[in-house]
């Protein structure tokens, strides 16, 4: 693939920064609560656009649900963030953000891990 072509790029390029700089600055072993308002704040910091836990609702052959899902993050109105402080990122996190992006439409992703040791991870996920 064209590294020109590839989706969102620039702002995908953004989000990690400041994730890793949370991650400096917070090592591992907290909460993904701690690691939330301390990315929300860094993204702010950055003029980064951002949504946190906006209230997304669902529906089931065009019927809306009375369940809605509440992502981490939508950065830029544009990409989902997903945020695990976990060892390792399992399947059904992967199939969370995919179900994610199906659900909302939108078609980047972004699954961080900050309980990985070096170092936070991200996956990206294309729908």
């Amino acid at each position: 693939m064209n590294p020109d072509k590839i989706l969102f790029k620039d702002e995908c390029y953004q989000i990690q920064g400041a994730i890793f700089d949370v991650y400096r600055e917070m090592g591992c072993g907290f909460l993904e609560a701690v690691y939330q308002e301390c990315l929300e704040k860094e993204l702010a910091k950055r003029g980064i656009p951002f949504e946190a836990k906006r209230e997304l609702t669902l529906t089931y052959k065009d019927e809306p649900l009375k369940q809605t899902y509440k992502p981490d993050l939508i950065c830029f109105g544009k990409i989902i963030v997903e945020l695990k402080s976990v060892k390792e990122i399992a399947p059904e996190h992967e199939a969370q953000i995919l179900n994610y992006l199906k659900a909302t439409g939108l078609m980047v992703g972004l699954l961080v891990n900050f309980g990985d040791y070096p170092k936070a991870t991200v996956k990206r996920y294309v729908l």
